[in-house]
C-alpha cells in the first residue's frame, strides 16, 4: 500500500505532464444537404478520455464557421484528437464523419475530408507541458 506522501508526489508528476490544448477556428466546407434541404451542421470535440462539448448548429448553411473555442488542461501529447460533424434533424443528427489525429506540441492546421462529403477545417494549439 502506498504511503500518503508517496501518492501525493504520483499525482503532483502526474499533473506536471499534463499541458492544454486548444482548438480553435473550427469551419467546414461543401457540406452535403441532407434528407430536409440544407445542412444544419454542429461538430462534437473529444481530447483522449475528455469530451469538451460541442458547437452551435449553423443552419442551412453548407460553409459554416463556428466561434466557439475548446480547451483541455489535461493533455498530453500523442492524445487522441477527435472531431465528429453531424447535421442536425427533426428526429436524429446524421453523422457526416469523423476527424481524428493524435495530438503534438505546437500549433497545426489540418483539414479532414468527411466520409459524407464535405471537409472540417480546424485549428490546435499544445503547449508544451511544464519542466519539472
Amino acid at each position: 500500500m502506498p504511503s500518503c506522501c508517496s501518492l501525493l508526489l504520483l499525482l503532483l508528476g502526474v499533473s506536471l505532464c499534463a499541458a492544454q490544448v486548444k482548438i480553435y477556428n473550427l469551419r467546414a466546407s461543401d457540406l452535403p444537404a441532407g434528407l430536409l434541404g440544407t445542412p444544419d451542421g454542429y461538430v462534437k470535440v473529444f481530447c483522449g478520455p475528455a469530451d469538451l462539448g460541442e458547437t452551435s448548429v449553423r443552419n442551412d448553411n453548407p460553409n459554416p464557421w463556428w466561434e466557439e473555442e475548446f480547451s483541455y488542461f489535461k493533455a498530453q501529447e500523442n492524445n487522441v484528437l477527435r472531431l465528429e460533424v453531424f447535421d442536425s434533424d427533426f428526429l436524429f443528427d446524421d453523422l457526416r464523419g469523423v476527424c481524428q489525429r493524435k495530438i503534438k506540441v505546437g500549433t497545426y492546421s489540418h483539414d479532414c475530408f468527411l466520409e459524407k462529403g464535405g471537409t472540417l477545417h480546424y485549428t490546435y494549439t499544445l503547449s508544451a507541458p511544464p519542466q519539472k
